[in-house]
C-alpha cells in the first residue's frame, strides 16, 4: 500500500508519496569527510516509495554496511514544474526529518566502476522518515536546525543556513529534471558526522523546537 506522509497532529496528507528526490553533497563539510569534490551543481538521485518507512517506530537495517545520513525533509503541497524558486516555497506543506541510509562499501565499489549506485541508496526501507510540521509553524527555511544522537553521543548537527544549495532555489531546480507531486518528499542533504549504523541502536532526533524522538534501528 502507498506510503502517505503524516502530520505531527496524527492527520495524513491527502496524497500518497509516489517519489523521494534526493541531493548528495549539499553540506562542504561532508563532502570533504568522504573525500568527494564539492559539486558545482545538485548531484540528484530517487528513491522510490519502497524505500519510505517510518521514522518514528522501529525501523530495519541491513545486516552489514549500513550509514546513516539525517536530513531535513520536505514535503511537497502542490505539482511543481520548471518552478521558480517563489513558487516552489509556496509549494512546501511541511517539513520533517529523514534518514538516508546508504549501503556505503557497496557504493563506493559501484562508483569506483562508473555503475549507477541506485541499489545502495534506494532498497527497500531506505528511506525513514519522520511525521512532517506544517510549513507556517516553523522557521524561516534558512533558519532551520536539527541534531542526530546515537546511543546518547550526539553525531550530527545540521543547519539549513550551511547548504550549498538553499531549499527553495533546490526544489526548484529539481523541477526542471523531475514533475514534483502533491505528496512527493525531498531530502536536501546530510552535514557531517555520517556512520555506520548498527542494528539495536538508539537514535534521538530533534528538529528545532517543533520535532523531538526516539527511535531505534532493529
Amino acid at each position: 500500500m502507498p506510503y502517505t506522509a503524516k502530520f505531527v497532529d496524527g492527520s495524513l496528507f491527502e496524497s500518497p508519496i509516489t517519489k523521494v528526490v534526493c541531493v548528495g553533497r549539499n553540506y562542504a563539510e561532508h563532502a570533504k569527510e568522504l573525500n568527494n569534490p564539492i559539486p558545482s551543481e545538485p548531484i540528484l538521485f530517487i528513491k522510490p516509495e519502497s524505500a519510505v518507512v517510518s521514522l518514528s517506530e522501529p525501523f530495519t537495517i541491513p545486516d552489514t554496511d549500513c550509514h546513516y545520513e539525517a536530513e531535513i525533509a520536505v514535503l511537497i503541497g502542490e505539482t511543481l514544474s520548471n518552478a521558480n524558486a517563489e513558487q516552489a516555497e509556496q509549494g512546501i506543506e511541511g517539513l520533517g526529518l529523514a534518514l538516508d541510509l546508504t549501503r556505503r562499501e557497496l557504493q563506493s565499489k559501484l562508483k569506483e566502476k562508473s555503475h549507477p549506485w541506485e541499489v545502495a541508496k534506494s532498497f527497500d526501507g531506505a528511506c525513514p522518515l519522520s511525521e512532517f510540521v506544517p510549513l507556517g509553524n516553523c522557521t524561516a527555511l534558512n533558519q532551520l536546525e536539527f541534531t542526530l544522537s546515537i546511543n546518547g553521543e550526539l553525531r550530527q548537527h545540521g543547519k539549513s543556513s550551511d547548504m550549498l544549495n538553499p531549499i527553495a532555489p533546490l526544489i526548484a531546480h529539481m523541477s526542471t529534471f523531475f514533475t514534483l507531486n502533491p505528496g512527493d518528499v525531498v531530502l536536501t542533504g546530510t552535514p557531517k558526522g555520517v556512520g555506520q549504523l548498527h542494528k539495536g541502536d538508539q537514535l534521538s532526533l530533534k528538529f528545532g523546537k517543533n520535532l523531538a524522538f526516539d527511535t531505534k534501528a532493529i
